[in-house]
């Protein structure tokens, strides 16, 4: 698919909040620290309560959606993650800011 699937009523924080109750076995307090560090590492504090937006509801933009669906998958702390085509239909700098999101969470 090259469109992410998120909930559009959702906002990036309940999107992880909710992939994260959902894989990890940790308490309350724990899995907000997790969301938060996430939330700030992925550069998405301004836009961590604005819903995503689907065809019907205005949205973040098309960058901070890929990197809400990157987020929904590093929310565990994966060993390893596949991204097949991040930067698909992000203009240049967007694409740019997601590469070196990438890059520096690669370090």
């Amino acid at each position: 698919m090259q469109e992410d699937a998120l909930l559009g009523t959702l906002t990036p924080r309940e999107c992880f909040m909710f992939a994260a109750k959902l894989t990890m076995n940790l308490n309350a307090k724990q899995l907000e620290d997790r969301v938060e560090e996430l939330i700030v590492d992925l550069g998405l504090s301004s836009c961590a309560n604005t819903k995503i937006g689907n065809t019907f509801i205005k949205g973040i933009s098309g960058g901070e959606r890929k990197r809400t669906s990157i987020g929904v998958e590093l929310v565990t702390n994966p060993g390893i993650i596949f991204l097949d085509e991040p930067t698909t239909g992000l203009d240049s700098t967007t694409a740019l800011q997601v590469i070196l999101l990438l890059k520096k969470l690669a370090q």
